[in-house]
C-alpha cells in the first residue's frame, strides 16, 4: 500500500527547500557555540583545520547517506539501511547508536540554550524548552519545518553580525594562525575534528525524513549536499573570525568563545548578539534533533526492535506522536543532571559509529545503485573509525559500554522478535 494511503505510515509533505531548512536547523550555529571551546583545547589554532577535516568527513558520510536514502526512502536512516544491506543486528546497532547519541546531542543543545539564556536557572529552563519543542513537533512535520525556518533565519543573521564585529573590529592578527600542531599534535587535531563533527552531524536529519519528502530519490541527495555546503562555509567564516581575533588559550578556556571574538574589537557592544544567537541556534538544532530521533524510534518500533506501541502515527498530524512524547520526556529528564562537554564527546562517538555502519552498508551497493564511487564509502568508514577512537577516553569507554548494553538487549530479545516478525 502507498504510504500516502496507509494510515500507519507518514505523509510526504516536504519539498527540497523544506528539507534543506531542516538540515540547516540541525547544524548551523550550535556546534560553534557548544563545541568550539573543547576543540580549541585539544588542537589549539589547529581548530580551523579541524573544522575542515570534520567537514570532509561529513561530506563523505553525506554522500553515503544520500545514495542510501534515495534507494530506501523510509523513516529510520541507517537503522533501515543496515537491516536491508547487512542484517538485523547491524541495523539495530545503527539505530541504537543514533538514538543514544542524538539524545546526548539534545541534552547538549538544551543546556547550551539554558546557560546562554539564564545560567542561574539553567536546569528548569532547559526542561521547559524541551517540553515546548516537543509540543511543536507533535503538531506535525510542517509545523517543525516552519518553526525551524524562522530559527535558522535568526541564527544566520546573528552569526553574520558576529563575523562583521570580529573581522571589522580591528583585532585581526594573522600571526594567530601559526603553530597549528603545537598544542596536541596530530592526535589533538583528530580529537578536535571528532568534537567538531558534532556540529555537522545534523545532515542525517534529512535522511530520516525518507517517508515525508516529495520525490525522495532526487530531493534527499540534493538537500543533504546543499545544507552541508552552506554549513561548512558558515563554520569556516565564523570560527576563522574567532581564531584570528582571540588568543587561542582564551578560546580554549571560554564557555562562550564567539562572545570573546566580538568583544575583542571596537564593536564590542554587539556582544549580546552572541548570547541571543546561541539561544536561537540551540533551539533550532534541538527542535530538529528531537524530530529525527522520534523517526528512528518509530522505524525501530515498526521493526519490533523497540516497543511496538511507539510505531503509532497520529491520525491528524501524521507524526509518530508516542515516539515524539517519549523522546521529549527522556531528554527533559536527562538535562536535569547531565554535563555539557561530556554529552558532546559521547554524542560524537555514537554518531561516528552510526555513520561507520552506513558506510559499510553503502560499500555493498551495486554499480547501478550507486550515486557516488565506492572508494568514498571506504574512505568514510576509515575516517569515522579513526576519529571516533581519537575522542577523549571517557567518551570512547562510555560509548563502548552503551553499545555493549545495546547488544545485550538485542541478543536477549532477538529470538522472540524474529518469531513475531516471521
Amino acid at each position: 500500500m502507498d504510504a500516502q494511503l496507509d494510515p500507519s505510515r507518514l505523509a510526504r509533505r516536504l519539498h527540497t527547500g523544506d528539507a534543506v531548512i531542516l538540515g540547516l536547523g540541525s547544524m548551523i550555529g550550535a556546534g560553534i557555540f557548544a563545541a568550539a571551546g573543547p576543540a580549541a583545547a585539544a588542537a589549539g589554532t589547529g581548530l580551523l583545520l579541524a573544522v575542515v577535516i570534520a567537514g570532509c568527513i561529513a561530506w563523505l558520510n553525506a554522500s553515503t547517506m544520500a545514495q542510501l536514502a534515495a534507494l530506501y526512502p523510509e523513516s529510520g536512516g541507517t537503522y533501515v539501511y543496515g537491516r536491508k544491506r547487512l542484517g538485523p543486528i547491524w541495523g539495530f546497532l545503527a539505530g541504537w547508536g543514533f538514538v543514544v547519541g542524538k539524545l546526548a546531542s539534545c541534552t547538549a543543545m538544551a543546556l547550551t540554550f539554558a546557560y546562554y539564556a539564564a545560567p542561574d536557572y539553567a536546569r528548569p529552563l532547559a526542561v521547559t524548552a524541551v517540553l515546548v519543542l516537543t509540543l511543536i513537533n507533535y503538531m506535525g512535520v510542517k509545523k517543525t519545518a516552519q518553526a525551524t525556518k524562522i530559527l535558522v533565519i535568526l541564527v544566520l543573521s546573528s552569526l553574520a553580525l558576529v563575523a562583521f564585529a570580529a573581522l571589522g573590529g580591528g583585532a585581526v592578527d594573522t600571526a594567530r594562525l601559526t603553530g597549528w600542531l603545537d598544542r596536541g599534535g596530530f592526535p589533538g587535531l583528530l580529537q578536535a575534528s571528532g568534537l567538531m563533527f558534532f556540529a555537522f552531524a545534523g545532515y542525517a536529519r534529512i535522511a530520516t525524513l525518507g517517508e515525508e519528502v516529495v520525490e525522495p530519490r532526487t530531493t534527499i541527495p540534493r538537500s543533504i549536499l546543499i545544507a552541508l555546503g552552506i554549513t561548512l562555509a558558515v563554520y569556516l567564516l565564523i570560527i576563522g573570525s574567532a581564531v584570528l581575533t582571540v588568543d587561542i588559550d582564551q578560546l580554549a578556556q571560554s564557555q562562550a568563545p564567539l562572545r570573546l571574538a566580538v568583544e575583542s574589537g571596537r564593536f564590542h557592544a554587539l556582544a549580546p548578539v552572541v548570547r541571543i544567537g546561541a539561544c536561537f541556534a540551540s533551539l533550532s538544532v534541538l527542535l530538529s534533533l528531537m524530530a529525527g530521533i522520534s523517526r528512528t524510534t518509530f522505524a525501530m518500533a515498526s521493526g519490533r526492535d523497540l516497543p511496538h506501541a511507539l510505531s503509532a502515527v497520529h491520525p491528524v498530524h501524521k507524526v509518530p506522536h508516542r515516539a515524539e512524547l517519549m523522546v521529549g520526556l527522556i531528554v527533559a529528564a536527562v538535562v536535569s543532571f547531565a554535563d555539557l562537554r561530556s554529552a558532546i564527546g559521547f554524542s560524537s562517538f555514537a554518531i561516528l559509529t552510526y555513520y561507520a555502519i552506513a558506510n559499510i552498508a553503502a560499500w555493498t551497493l551495486s554499480k547501478e545503485q550507486r550515486l557516488y564511487p565506492r572508494w568514498m564509502s571506504g574512505l568514510g568508514l576509515i575516517a569515522c573509525v579513526t576519529v571516533a577512537f581519537s575522542l577523549p577516553g571517557v567518551s570512547v569507554v562510555g560509548g563502548l559500554i552503551l553499545f555493549g548494553l545495546g547488544l545485550g538487549i538485542y541478543f536477549f530479545e532477538s529470538s522472540p522478535k524474529n518469531k513475531i516478525i516471521s
